[in-house]
């Protein structure tokens, strides 16, 4: 086929043990899916059907624990991290059964859903969207997968977060309201997952702000950790 502009690139996130990469496709994240964190935002933590909001794929940044530098993005004095799980689906479908949503799971990963907090809470405020707050280029740093295949499925793990050393986050990933499978299962009812879809499924508690020359390293117990420093933005130089 022949293009009018030359295509915007592919997105990938690394895979562990393989030279082979994921490409993404759509980033899905689950929001408030941790009663406490839901307390911290003033928001009702009951078990209420879930919601999601959307990232463009360019979000995606390749992170390990070799530290990686994001840019402090523009128009925002209130940048705050949010540890999360990530899920990689790597079997599409709708209407996916609870008992069979796993199935559709290539692998799992520590990510990051960055903020401009501000933002974001202006626009829920107006009873806007909130994409200027969540959905720009670098806002979801993601370490490398690790296939279903090599781990299974995770039921419980620590996930936790500091910044320069200092704990921010600490939870289990037992304690998201809506499970893996259900999130999967109750998404594929309005939209019909595609391979390469991503799912962040929310963060625990502690979130708070960065800035410039702030380290963050996230775990997720069997996941490894990611290093992610910030670095200036336009706005901050």
């Amino acid at each position: 086929m022949q293009y009018a502009i030359p295509p915007a690139a592919v997105n990938t996130l690394e895979i562990a043990g393989q030279d082979a990469a994921f490409p993404v496709n759509r980033i899905f994240c689950v929001g408030r899916n941790y009663a406490a964190h839901a307390i911290e935002m003033g928001k009702d933590p009951t078990r209420d059907a879930p919601f999601f909001f959307m990232k463009p794929a360019n979000a995606a940044v390749r992170a390990s624990a070799d530290a990686i530098t994001i840019a402090y993005p523009p128009k925002t004095a209130n940048y705050h991290h949010e540890i999360e799980l990530v899920v990689a689906i790597g079997k599409g479908g709708s209407n996916i059964s609870v008992e069979q949503a796993l199935e559709h799971v290539y692998g799992y990963a520590v990510g990051l859903d960055m903020t401009r907090r501000d933002l974001q809470l202006d626009a829920r405020d107006k009873g806007r969207p909130w994409e200027f707050g969540k959905s720009f280029s670098q806002s979801a740093p993601i370490g490398p997968l690790h296939t279903v295949s090599a781990i299974g499925h995770l039921e419980n793990a620590a996930i936790t977060l500091t910044v320069n050393g200092a704990p921010r986050q600490s939870s289990d990933i037992n304690k998201l309201i809506w499970s893996v499978a259900e999130s999967i299962s109750y998404l594929s009812q309005y939209e019909t997952l595609e391979p390469g879809d991503v799912i962040m499924t929310g963060t625990p508690e502690g979130v708070n702000a960065v800035v410039a020359g702030d380290e963050m390293r996230g775990a997720i117990a069997g996941l490894g950790e990611i290093v992610v420093r910030v670095g200036k933005g336009k706005d901050h130089e």
